[in-house]
């Protein structure tokens, strides 16, 4: 019987060490990875396809795309970075099918943190409404952004992945992203970044259900033999 993750300290052990015990055998710690970067790859897919549609359903197929394909990781970037770019191709993928993709050399950015934690205290009703409502205007601003720019931006800004890392996710030149970061800011930040601070890392929440869903649909996949192939 394979080992519970649950019980181990995510800090504690870290990717490439999970995923050596996942090729040795320990499927069940793959729960591991996806709990950690679930958040993050939501963002990243949700910035490629513009909306909420689909996004699960790509994000799912990230992640049996990667577990099949373990013994391709080599190590020579991050995990982080490798599963990233899984995503980012699956996503562009559905998005060309959805005829929502205008091809450029876009691309997306990777981190080596873990996904930001969201951390909240009980508001009052007006604190809570406020909250809700600046949420709803940066989610608005950066739907509205193009796709391009909105692929930087979330990685960049709400994800705070570095400038190197989002350059070889997307198969940009350093210097490509710092312009399309820098035209995006132009785009939102006179009526959105003065008022968000750093409010904005909490948009597009994959919070707890959504995330343990997605865990145990992947989960179930790859005990099927779904990953095959």
């Amino acid at each position: 019987m394979q080992p519970d993750p649950k019980p181990l300290a995510l800090a504690i052990l870290d990717d490439e060490t999970v995923i050596g015990r996942v090729k040795q055998g320990e499927t069940a710690l793959f729960e591991i990875v996806m709990r950690r970067y679930n958040q993050r790859l939501y963002r990243i897919i949700r910035s490629i396809l513009g909306s909420d549609s689909d996004v699960e359903d790509v994000l799912q197929e990230a992640y049996l795309k990667a577990y099949s394909h373990l013994d391709q990781f080599e190590g020579r970037s991050s995990f982080a970075t490798w599963l990233t770019k899984i995503a980012v191709y699956e996503a562009m993928a559905r998005a060309r099918r959805g005829r929502r993709f205008q091809p450029l050399e876009v691309t997306v950015g990777d981190d080596e943190t873990s996904v930001v934690e969201l951390r909240s205290s009980v508001p009052d009703p007006e604190q809570s409404a406020a909250r809700h409502e600046l949420m709803r205007l940066i989610e608005e601003a950066v739907d509205h952004l193009p796709d391009t720019f909105r692929e930087v931006f979330v990685m960049r800004e709400i994800e705070q992945m570095n400038q190197a890392e989002t350059a070889e996710c997307l198969g940009l030149k350093e210097e490509t992203v710092k312009t399309r970061l820098h035209r995006a800011r132009g785009h939102i930040e006179s009526y959105l970044l003065n008022r968000a601070g750093q409010g904005i890392r909490s948009a597009y929440a994959f919070g707890n259900s959504r995330c343990t869903r997605m865990v145990t649909v992947v989960l179930q996949e790859i005990a099927g033999g779904r990953s095959e192939g």
